[in-house]
């Protein structure tokens, strides 16, 4: 009979062992291969956000209210919570590579059928099926960038993977606003957006190709006791893993920073409209900039951490850090959200948004990094799953909310105010909680 799996076993204070081997595989190929992941994060952004991004058409076609909408928009992270643990159980064994593809192919042929929607409920039907979708991206994505890069580059690699986010976010406004504009119907802008992502699979695949590439990504690399390793692979509970401290502390925080992200990315067009009489097609020249902040935090503070990290294992410093001066600045300017209610203009909202999802992309780089540098390399889609199913939960709890608030109140201030703050007692929480063998 097998020793019983305890959470020791899922992470320890020292960096986990690799079960496969970089072996043949150069640097330059293992960063295009992460970059071919971080777009696998852009491409399930812009289908998601094609809503967001048309969401005064689509009400106005569908009779739908602000209630409804919040409903719409929680719909989505609903499929993705359960989903995405799952999913990341899935990806852990049959590989990133097989996973990833074949979710690609048919979220993106859900994202399409968001065209023939017709009412409400088929909509709202048809969320679901693209959370449900969906939920192996950031798991799936996550594994490709624990495996292949080397261990000095990985914060910086985190903070690449979430820099996918924003861009597709970015991309998906002027996107669907001019395939709106081009065909006379926001229909065709999800039809055209669901295409750019059967043109990411040949891309990642030739990035995958390389023998070298398929073996780090292999379902079961090879190790000296692969029997072991696949039962307890098997034996291993998402229960199990929730029970460890560096995925819990990670789950506090995500729930805690993940809602003010969620205001700008989902509600932040219509706030524009409602706070300063933007018209629709108006929106795209303010909301393409914070986005590119949000890349700006991911990959900035992500750098700094793997260059202080790679500094501190120069010098025989093997416990793991957690940096946790990088995390508070990037809460600090996560929260500035609160001050939104004082803009005077769209340009200073959009710019209070900004530095927002600087904070927020250097937040989520950060508790990334930390937590995948601690759990088992076999269980990296699971752990990953769970955060973005925490992230799920918070968006399902938060969005029917906001819209009840906005149609009693007619306002987007106190929410604001309230979404901004949330982060700080989550990251301060973060920052004390106590890790084995952690060193600030």
């Amino acid at each position: 009979m097998s020793a019983p799996i305890t959470p020791s076993a899922v992470s320890d204070s020292s960096a986990p062992s690799e079960p496969w081997s970089l072996e043949g595989l150069s640097r330059p190929r293992a960063w295009f291969v992460a970059v071919a992941a971080t777009l696998v994060m852009a491409v399930s952004y812009v289908d998601r956000q094609v809503l967001a991004a048309l969401a005064t058409s689509v009400k106005e076609a569908l009779h739908i209210n602000h209630a409804q909408y919040g409903l719409l928009q929680s719909a989505f992270p609903f499929a993705y919570l359960i989903g995405a643990p799952l999913s990341g159980l899935m990806v852990d064994r049959i590989g990133p590579r097989r996973g990833l593809v074949l979710a690609v192919l048919f979220w993106s042929v859900v994202a399409a059928g968001h065209a023939f929607a017709m009412s409400f409920a088929v909509l709202f039907t048809l969320r679901v099926a693209l959370g449900a979708a969906e939920s192996p991206s950031f798991p799936g994505a996550a594994q490709v960038v624990r495996r292949v890069l080397p261990l000095r580059d990985r914060s910086a690699g985190f903070g690449l993977l979430f820099t996918g986010s924003s861009l597709g976010a970015m991309v998906a406004v002027p996107l669907a606003i001019s395939l709106k504009g081009r065909f006379g119907d926001f229909r065709a802008a999800f039809v055209g957006t669901a295409l750019v992502g059967l043109l990411w699979i040949p891309l990642f695949l030739f990035a995958t190709y390389p023998k070298a590439v398929r073996a780090a990504l292999a379902p079961h690399p090879a190790t000296a006791d692969a029997s072991a390793e696949r039962a307890a692979s098997r034996t291993l509970s998402l229960g199990l893993l929730v029970r460890d401290p560096a995925v819990q502390r990670a789950l506090l925080l995500t729930a805690g920073a993940a809602p003010a992200i969620l205001f700008v990315q989902v509600w932040a067009p219509q706030y524009l409209q409602r706070a300063f009489a933007l018209k629709e097609d108006q929106i795209g020249q303010y909301l393409w900039f914070p986005p590119v902040l949000f890349d700006m935090g991911a990959v900035c503070f992500g750098a700094l951490a793997s260059r202080r990290a790679h500094a501190a294992r120069e010098a025989d410093d093997a416990p793991i850090r957690s940096y946790a001066d990088l995390l508070i600045v990037g809460a600090l300017l996560e929260a500035t959200l609160a001050f939104a209610p004082l803009a005077s203009s769209p340009f200073w909202a959009t710019v209070i948004c900004a530095v927002c999802l600087a904070g927020g992309g250097a937040v989520f780089a950060r508790l990334t990094a930390d937590m995948l540098a601690r759990v088992s390399p076999r269980h990296i889609s699971a752990a990953g799953g769970l955060t973005a199913a925490a992230q799920s939960l918070a968006q399902i709890v938060a969005n029917p909310i906001i819209g009840k608030v906005v149609d009693r109140t007619h306002s987007y201030s106190g929410t604001m105010v309230v979404l901004g703050l949330v982060v700080l007692p989550a990251a301060l929480a973060w920052a004390l909680w106590p890790m084995p063998g952690q060193r600030a």
